[in-house]
């Protein structure tokens, strides 16, 4: 029995070319397409494929916030993103929402028909290339978890206001304390987060999302 397959992808080519490629030896039958990732959500209330091939940039919803809608209504659909981004950030965020293969589109087509089967069946599939810098960045977040594990909720607090540039006096009128006190917090977490100075706290306060940048 042949997999059903559905391509959410917003160039009409491209959908083209892997419905070609998928249906050419009869393993595959391309279901459903989707041109945007509202129009992708709007087609899996009625339509149940094995997989769905996801691109990341697509209008209206893109490939992560449709991943993310999926995991919301507990959508059974393996999904497998195809993508042009081998930045490791988006395959961070889509390995978190809960995908169940990454892939590039440069990839060759045998890969990408392995890449199907296996999540299909069960099984992660990530990009060959891209698993040494992702478990890398998992180690890195590894470390800045236990990092903040070591600080106390002041110290938290203090940090949020580094980062967004408050010097230790605005801190201290902020939280109602001393500038000494701000000090010695300063200098606690500058140790236990292994960082020297209040840009490199700042870097390390916005990559664990403790404040936000938009």
């Amino acid at each position: 029995m042949a997999v059903k397959v559905m391509i959410a992808d917003d160039h009409s080519m491209i959908r083209e070319g892997l419905k070609q490629l998928l249906e050419l030896e009869g393993d595959f039958e391309v279901i459903a397409e989707a041109c945007d990732g509202i129009d992708c959500l709007n087609k899996l209330e009625d339509i149940y494929p094995d997989v769905l091939l996801l691109d990341i940039n697509m209008p209206k919803k893109n490939g992560l916030e449709v991943l993310e809608s999926l995991k919301r209504r507990r959508n059974k659909v393996k999904v497998l993103v195809l993508t042009v981004h081998n930045e490791v950030e988006y395959l961070l965020k889509a390995v978190d929402i809960g995908v169940n293969g990454y892939l590039l589109k440069d990839s060759e087509s045998s890969e990408l028909k392995k890449a199907i089967l296996a999540v299909v069946g069960g099984d992660d599939y990530i990009q060959p290339s891209l698993i040494p810098v992702l478990n890398a960045k998992m180690i890195d977040r590894d470390n800045d978890s236990e990092k903040l594990n070591k600080l106390t909720k002041r110290e938290l607090e203090v940090l949020k206001l580094l980062a967004f540039g408050m010097y230790n006096k605005d801190v201290a009128e902020r939280l109602e304390i001393s500038e000494r006190t701000v000090k010695n917090h300063v200098s606690n977490i500058f140790k236990k987060i292994s960082v020297t100075d209040r840009t490199q706290a700042a870097v390390f306060a916005i990559r664990n999302n403790l404040i936000s940048v938009h």
